[in-house]
């Protein structure tokens, strides 16, 4: 899939979340909705920090062009000294480790265990990240171009400024679902986790599939590319995509953030 596509998947996916955790009697405080719904939008496109012409790639300049050399030497190395006989060879590291159900486990575990322990700092360091991520995947086109960055940049900072004041104020959320004291915010983790196996299952149903289930073997093959018959599959940036998977996102996203919130 490409940005636009899995960024609204990801928000989609995290108000739909809102919709299960009010119906089960855990309603989410309305910035949590809200935060939540642009982490999921940003970290629904991280897993393609192994492809070097991904958004996040190009996201945060130097920095994250750097990052992706090293993830795709990383997911590559893993991906030789984990193969079975039944896999490919290959010469690249992308939809490999990044894809994986474990690979989000680890970052969900990482970002909560950050927010936790990290202070106020912390958390606006996960908001900004995703914030420029989720600004960067759902105005995929108005933010193309360096000369954009520094305006993405401060945008995203200052949403993770107000969007941090907002939840740290009473009842606003910052111990949504985890109230006991020291366990503010560790609920970042959850739509991390959430987006990036939403990524996952969206590039499952592309062409080329996704090994969601590694290191799980299934066969011959220890990254087995998942996905749904043949025939039912598309191609990233398809009709299939644009024209029908974002309008379905886009609904879905609207009646999850609607009973999310306990309006219908």
């Amino acid at each position: 899939m490409m940005g636009p596509a899995h960024s609204l998947s990801g928000a989609a996916a995290w108000l739909g979340v809102g919709a299960a955790a009010a119906a089960a009697g855990h309603t989410m405080p309305w910035p949590v909705v809200l935060a939540g719904a642009l982490i999921c939008a940003g970290a629904a496109l991280a897993p393609d920090l192994d492809h070097k012409a991904a958004t996040i790639s190009r996201a945060f300049g130097p920095v994250s062009r750097w990052l992706c050399e090293v993830v795709d030497k990383l997911s590559y190395a893993v991906y030789k000294g984990t193969r079975k006989q039944g896999d490919p060879r290959r010469s690249g590291g992308h939809r490999t480790l990044t894809h994986t159900w474990l690979w989000a486990v680890m970052i969900g575990a990482g970002a909560s265990a950050l927010a936790i322990t990290g202070g106020r700092w912390a958390v606006l360091g996960l908001l900004f990240v995703h914030m420029v991520l989720a600004i960067e995947g759902l105005l995929w086109r108005a933010t193309r171009g360096s000369s954009s960055d520094v305006l993405v940049w401060l945008l995203a900072a200052a949403s993770a400024w107000i969007l941090a004041g907002v939840l740290d104020q009473p009842g606003n959320g910052a111990d949504w679902l985890f109230t006991d004291p020291g366990q503010e915010y560790l609920w970042l983790g959850l739509p991390i986790v959430l987006g990036a196996l939403v990524h996952d299952i969206g590039d499952a149903l592309t062409v080329s599939g996704c090994p969601v289930l590694w290191p799980i073997p299934i066969g011959r093959k220890r990254w087995y590319p998942i996905g749904p018959p043949k025939a039912m599959r598309f191609r990233a940036g398809s009709w299939v995509e644009m024209k029908v998977l974002m309008p379905v996102f886009m609904l879905l996203g609207g009646v999850g953030g609607a009973a999310a919130l306990n309006y219908i």
